[in-house]
């Protein structure tokens, strides 16, 4: 099977994103769980972390190659919303699927299997979403 490089370049530009909102996710859920919040405390800190992190990871690689903050910023919203916004929504929808998976500590299985299949779905959807953006030129800067 032959990927065309505008494929590539979603799946790149997905993976780079699911760095970000996996670190920002993992974080929300761990501080959350440990302190026994409820399944929208848990889920609301995991996603503000997770655009936290995924912009941030894109801000800094965006930087090395735009000399002003501003347009390094504007570049970064542009380049991640979508595809961050995207991946939660589908990420937190699988957590909220899964059974007990919002509701379990971190010691359990269960919440690092719900995790783990929640991005891989997401990562799943996400691309043909970022390849969209791509062909528009969404992504233009970015890569």
């Amino acid at each position: 099977m032959t990927i065309d490089t505008t494929t590539r370049q979603a799946i790149a530009h997905t993976y780079h994103c699911l760095i970000g909102c996996g670190i920002g996710e993992v974080i929300g859920m761990v501080i959350a769980s440990t302190l026994g919040w409820d399944k929208i405390g848990r889920v609301t800190l995991a996603i503000v972390l997770a655009f936290l992190f995924g912009y941030a990871l894109t801000y800094l690689s965006v930087r090395k190659h735009i000399s002003s903050p501003k347009r390094a910023m504007k570049i970064t919203l542009t380049t991640d919303t979508v595809s961050i916004t995207t991946m939660e929504v589908v990420a937190n929808t699988m957590e909220f699927i899964i059974p007990g998976a919002l509701s379990v500590s971190v010691v359990s299985l269960l919440f690092w299997w719900g995790l783990v299949v929640s991005f891989a779905v997401a990562f799943i959807v996400t691309v043909p979403v970022n390849r969209y953006m791509i062909r528009r030129g969404a992504h233009a800067h970015h890569h």
